[in-house]
This record gives structure tokens, sequence and C-alpha cells, in this order.
């Protein structure tokens, strides 16, 4: 039986207004540092992200400025998000439904940011970045620990998200019901999602969900 609904946030939840390379060149444009390159500020957040901030990310790429752009950097982003078109609606029309849940890979203190920015500190039961207990998705652990802080069994939440692998096969391989938020230009569905629902209208979620004991989708 369902209890519980959990979300991914970025990209799922909500969006960013600018996309992220963008973001990036305001933030060194505002911590007056150099220009640092997405391609290899990727690979840095790869080698080293934290579970407190993105400060060792930009160690690796700069030479002094690093806690300016860190700081610049995490306020760019929060700043630029926005929710996805009906998404407080529905968070509130599941509540009187299930528990809801969040499960957010970054580092705790940018995630939360983004949720006090957002309006949403209230907004679930249960929120779990990975960042603070290091089993980033789509590690089962992650998955574990919200449906723990949830007080239902993995089996008993469905899981909203918009990666494939990270989301849909994480919450999979956790034990619990994946439902992938697709979008134009998006990633295409996973074999594995048990429902897919356009992130444009997520407020048809709560059908979809009473729907999942009817199967995965046929096509």
């Amino acid at each position: 039986m369902l209890r519980a609904v959990g979300f991914d946030l970025d990209d799922t939840l909500a969006v960013t207004r600018r996309d992220r390379e963008t973001l990036l060149a305001e933030a060194t444009a505002r911590a007056d540092v150099e220009g640092v390159d997405r391609k290899a500020y990727l690979e840095a957040h790869r080698r080293h992200s934290g579970s407190e901030g993105r400060r060792p990310v930009f160690e690796a790429l700069v030479d002094d400025g690093a806690g300016a752009l860190t700081r610049a950097y995490r306020e760019a982003v929060a700043e630029a998000m926005e929710p996805v078109a009906g998404a407080e609606k529905l968070l509130s029309t599941l509540a009187g439904r299930y528990r809801l849940g969040l499960l957010t890979d970054g580092p705790e203190r940018t995630q939360r940011d983004k949720l006090r920015r957002l309006g949403w500190t209230d907004a679930f039961d249960a929120v779990v970045v990975t960042g603070g207990i290091d089993a980033p998705k789509p590690h089962p652990g992650g998955f574990r620990a919200l449906a723990d802080a949830l007080d239902v069994p993995p089996a008993a939440v469905a899981y909203v998200g918009d990666d494939p692998e990270r989301d849909v096969a994480g919450a999979a391989t956790a034990g619990m019901t994946p439902v992938q938020a697709v979008y134009d230009g998006g990633p295409a569905p996973h074999p594995l999602a048990a429902r897919t629902v356009c992130r444009s209208g997520l407020t048809t979620l709560p059908g979809f969900l009473e729907g999942l004991a009817d199967g995965p989708d046929d096509a």
C-alpha cells in the first residue's frame, strides 16, 4: 500500500530561470575572480564536492577567492530557483493523502537554502540531503534514509524524479516505486519507471499514484 511520496528537488519540483553555465559566469563576475570553465567545474565537483558546501570544488579551480566564489555561486543558484508550474498545488493536494519526503543531492547548506528561498521549509514531513550522509543518488542509502525518516518501508514509497539513473534506477534499487518526471529536451524514460508524468502537468500526479497498482506504462 502506498503511504508516502518522495521527490527530487532540482529539475523536478524546481528549476533555474537561467542555465548553470550562465549562473557560474554571473558568480565569477560577482566574486571578481577569473572565469571558471563549466567543464572544469563539473570535473572538480565530481572529485571534490563535500557535505557542507562547494568550497573544496572552487579551491581546486582558483588560487584566491574560493570563499567569495562559493558564496556567490550559492546565492546565484538559489536566487534563480523557481517552482515548476503546479508544484505548490501538488504538494498541498498530496499532503492530505500521503506523507511527503524530499531526497536531494548536494551540500546540506545549499539545498536547505533553496528550500528556504522557495518557501518550502515546512512543505515536507522529511528532508534528506545526500551531502549530509555521504550517499549521493543512486546509492540506495539515501533512499532508505528517506523511508526511515518518513517512518515507512521503502515499498510503501513512490519516488518522483527526472534523472533516469540517479532517481529512477536508484529508487527501484532501494525498493521504492519510481515515477519519472519528463519534459521537452530532457532524458528519455527509464524502463524501470513505473509511470511517467509530464513535469509541466505535475498536478496530474495524484491520479497517476492511484493507478500505480495497474502496473508500468506500456509505452
